[in-house]
């Protein structure tokens, strides 16, 4: 029976440091399905990352482009602005030009009607012509003054316009490059 007893006690010794070197190792792997369903999540995410990846190429592409071509509508308006601002002073220059030669005819065919002379009386006439002549001449500045005014104010709200279309793409480039930039 010691015999017995001890061949139990070995036996009972090696059961027992088997059990502890088990305990000491890393866990058993998950099964088989669980590695493959994770790897599928993983590889699902990659690809939708990749396709989301591809598809911002272009749209950064497309969004510069529309930004170019406003940068030019708003450069060509603003030039178009300058020149029609340079008419619209040349228009009320010629307006205080003309009103400056008015009033002289005016105080010429004034001075004329009280005259006795007939040189006089002539001169008068010839300054009431005048005078008509430099009224139809200050209506059709005025009228001109007027459309480039007109024309001043409608590109003013065009260019007001375009700038707020570029400011929108802008905008859209900005939260492109914010959500390019947490990928």
């Amino acid at each position: 029976m010691a015999g017995e007893n001890g061949r139990r006690w070995l036996i009972g010794a090696v059961v027992l440091a088997a059990g502890v070197s088990l305990s000491g190792q890393a866990p058993a792997p998950p099964p088989q399905s669980e590695v493959l369903t994770a790897l599928l999540v993983e590889v699902k995410g990659l690809r939708a990352a990749m396709e989301q990846m591809a598809s911002a190429g272009p749209r950064v592409q497309l969004f510069a482009s529309r930004l170019q071509l406003q940068e030019s509508r708003i450069n060509s308006m603003a030039r178009r602005l300058d020149a029609v601002r340079d008419n619209l002073a040349a228009a009320q220059r010629e307006i205080a030009r003309l009103q400056g030669e008015e009033h002289q005819m005016e105080a010429a065919a004034a001075e004329g009607r009280t005259a006795t002379t007939p040189e006089a009386r002539e001169e008068a006439r010839q300054a009431e012509f005048m005078l008509t002549q430099l009224r139809r001449q200050m209506a059709v500045a005025k009228g001109t003054e007027t459309r480039h005014a007109a024309e001043e104010a409608q590109l003013l709200q065009d260019l007001t316009t375009e700038q707020g279309r570029w400011l929108a793409i802008n905008q859209q480039l900005d939260e492109l490059e914010k959500a390019l930039s947490r990928k």
